[in-house]
């Protein structure tokens, strides 16, 4: 039965990522509340929440101290006009935290209003440096397919995957270039991990040599794919990318808006995981778990003392009205008390190797091909056959269907069209592990069966052609 509320949202508010004509059909699944991991429906019904809102309810929700904390810096002070030479102290207290807890010289802090901003923030903030140390040539933008870096213009010109990419928007297309994404299940046939590693390190090599690093700004890269598909780079291939940028002048980007603050198991993820001093850092999402609205872009002091030296009239012209919100600081200064306060990120370290372990045991099932992820950053690939690994037909929207049928069951995971995605608040216990993989692998089954019965699954025949 649909409520007043269900209609006033079909009528209402266009979602980020409508889907028109199912939307229109089946309109929204409504939330009431939430506590911890589980969220629940305006009928009541209780569902644990594996996706972690969208990659960001670290800490759980309903936190009473959270909200404590938030309540008293509204009373305290609201807002406060972020420009030029007016601050507040919840910004500078986190400004400071977040410097000593970022690798390295990274030292400086850009507020924005979450990750999107961040990375365009970051993209602006690239090319306002090349042009201060007298580069201005050095304008190109290197990122990957598969990529996903948000849906703000810059943003989503540097993303690379090509489902994001729909017709009817444009993008920057002259200066963003896309390299092979670092997927080893679908390498090359034949190419073992080194291999595959050995490949894209070389076209990398050769990209720059066709722009010429002189040209070349920037390597935009996330440690670990989030949206495009949770892919673990092959061993080594973050590092030796990083050289590469190195030697050529060329900046390093590290996009930690899903990996960092956490989700697998460290605050930041580039050097503890992989090696790589980054230039730039861009957070979100777990910085205040989703209490509030708040993204940083982070650079070393490298980059600020090229920016604020060699002209007296220069300014960094970029910022948002909310910039450094003294509210959304607050509530990532207790977010991070909490997070260190509860030893979280050695609970990832543990409980996340179980939840990979059990996740594992799905690659029984049928239309399981890849189980891969770090930690509480998971995923399930499914596929029509699994010797050949070929894909079910995209407008059967797989991920959906099965994510459906978890649903039914009390699951939420998040479908990207042939994938189920798990990120889990970094709370989450074994038991509600052996939870997720129960009612996870038991909607892989259904799915199945139903496909079967419905004759949507390609025959042998059809998988031979």
């Amino acid at each position: 039965m649909s409520s007043k509320n269900w209609r006033a949202d079909k009528r209402h508010w266009m979602h980020p990522w409508t889907h028109f004509d199912s939307f229109q059909e089946e309109g929204s699944l409504m939330m009431a509340r939430a506590k911890g991991a589980r969220v629940w429906d305006e009928q009541g019904k209780s569902y644990f929440d594996a996706v972690g809102g969208l990659w960001c309810t670290n800490i759980g929700l309903g936190r009473e101290e959270m909200a404590e904390a938030i309540a008293e810096q509204v009373r305290e002070m609201a807002y406060a006009n972020p420009f030029v030479d007016i601050s507040n102290v919840p910004a500078a207290q986190l400004a400071k935290k977040l410097a000593e807890l970022a690798p390295g010289d990274i030292n400086r802090v850009f507020y924005s209003c979450g990750g999107s901003t961040a990375i365009d923030t970051a993209f602006r903030l690239v090319h306002f440096y090349q042009n201060c140390r007298g580069k201005p040539q050095k304008k190109h933008i290197l990122a990957r397919k598969g990529g996903y870096h948000g849906s703000t213009y810059a943003a989503m010109s540097i993303t690379g995957k090509s489902g994001d990419k729909i017709p009817e928007f444009d993008y920057i297309q002259d200066s963003i270039h896309h390299l092979g994404c670092p997927n080893s299940y679908r390498a090359p046939k034949g190419m073992d991990e080194q291999a595959f590693c050995d490949f894209l390190v070389e076209e990398c090599k050769q990209k720059i040599a066709e722009l010429g690093a002189d040209k070349i700004a920037a390597f935009f890269a996330e440690p670990i794919l989030g949206s495009g598909g949770v892919i673990v780079p092959p061993e080594g291939y973050n590092r030796r990318i990083w050289e590469l940028c190195q030697d050529n002048d060329i900046l390093f980007v590290a996009d930690e808006v899903v990996t960092a603050f956490g989700r697998v198991g460290h605050w930041f993820a580039s050097k503890e995981l992989f090696d790589v001093q980054p230039d730039i850092i861009t957070c979100a999402k777990g910085l205040t778990s989703g209490y509030q609205p708040l993204g940083a872009t982070l650079f070393s002091d490298r980059i600020y003392e090229v920016i604020s030296t060699g002209d007296a009239d220069r300014y960094f012209a970029s910022g948002y009205t909310y910039s450094g919100h003294p509210v959304a600081c607050a509530a990532a200064l207790k977010n991070i008390e909490i997070i260190e306060r509860e030893n979280l990120l050695e609970r990832v370290v543990e409980v996340g190797a179980y939840f990979e372990q059990r996740l594992q045991t799905l690659r029984d099932l049928p239309l399981v091909g890849d189980v891969r992820g770090k930690r509480f950053m998971m995923c399930v690939e499914n596929v029509a056959d699994k010797s050949t690994r070929q894909l079910l037909p995209e407008e059967l929207n797989i991920g959906k269907w099965i994510s459906d049928r978890a649903e039914q069951n009390g699951l939420i995971v998040r479908p990207i069209v042939h994938l189920n995605v798990m990120s889990p608040p970094l709370t989450m216990c074994r038991d509600e592990v052996d939870f997720v993989v129960e009612k996870l692998g038991a909607a892989i089954e259904h799915t199945y069966h139903d496909l079967r019965k419905e004759g949507l699954l390609p025959s042998a025949r059809q998988l031979i052609a």
